[in-house]
């Protein structure tokens, strides 16, 4: 009974804080509010979440199981593994986060000369935006080899040519 009741004392807030957590930015993503660190709390946070329902879970675990017994339960776990399952396949659709690897791999793998016609920049003055940041860049390098050269972030030199100043 002690090994309960000290799991449920951190399990259940654990759940709680991080379901508010994971909700607040589940909501603001559904609305495409995705600024900031929005979608990176969301996703490592999650983490948290699972821990705390898989705690909260275990703690209440009489309780979870005889739920899970009644028809609700079964038809809602037989109703969530099969959206679980359905969401795996595209269905057809392309969708902004199948896009987004692959159009982040070739922005990091093309030259700056190329980033630069994509802006509607002229490379000079991409190389001069570079530069006032303190990096040496040449026209034919990759975001990849520059990041490599410079030891700066990939996203932080993507950030640097694609955002505003």
């Amino acid at each position: 009974m002690a090994k309960s009741v000290r799991l449920r004392t951190w399990a259940t807030p654990l759940t709680i804080g991080s379901f508010l957590l994971m909700a607040a930015t589940g909501v603001l993503m559904f609305f495409e509010f995705d600024r900031g660190l929005t979608v990176v709390v969301h996703q490592w946070f999650s983490w948290f979440f699972v821990i705390g329902a898989g705690g909260h879970i275990v703690a209440n675990q009489r309780p979870f199981l005889n739920h899970l017994k009644s028809r609700w339960g079964e038809v809602s776990v037989a109703v969530f593994a099969a959206v679980l399952v359905a969401s795996l396949f595209s269905w057809g659709m392309i969708t902004g986060p199948q896009l987004e690897r692959p159009i982040e791999r070739a922005l990091v793998d093309a030259s700056l000369s190329s980033l630069a016609a994509v802006t509607g920049t002229e490379t000079p003055s991409l190389l001069d935006k570079l530069a006032t940041h303190g990096i040496a860049a040449e026209a034919e390098q990759s975001i990849h080899d520059l990041a490599t050269q410079s030891g700066v972030d990939e996203n932080r030199l993507l950030g640097l040519i694609f955002l505003p100043d």
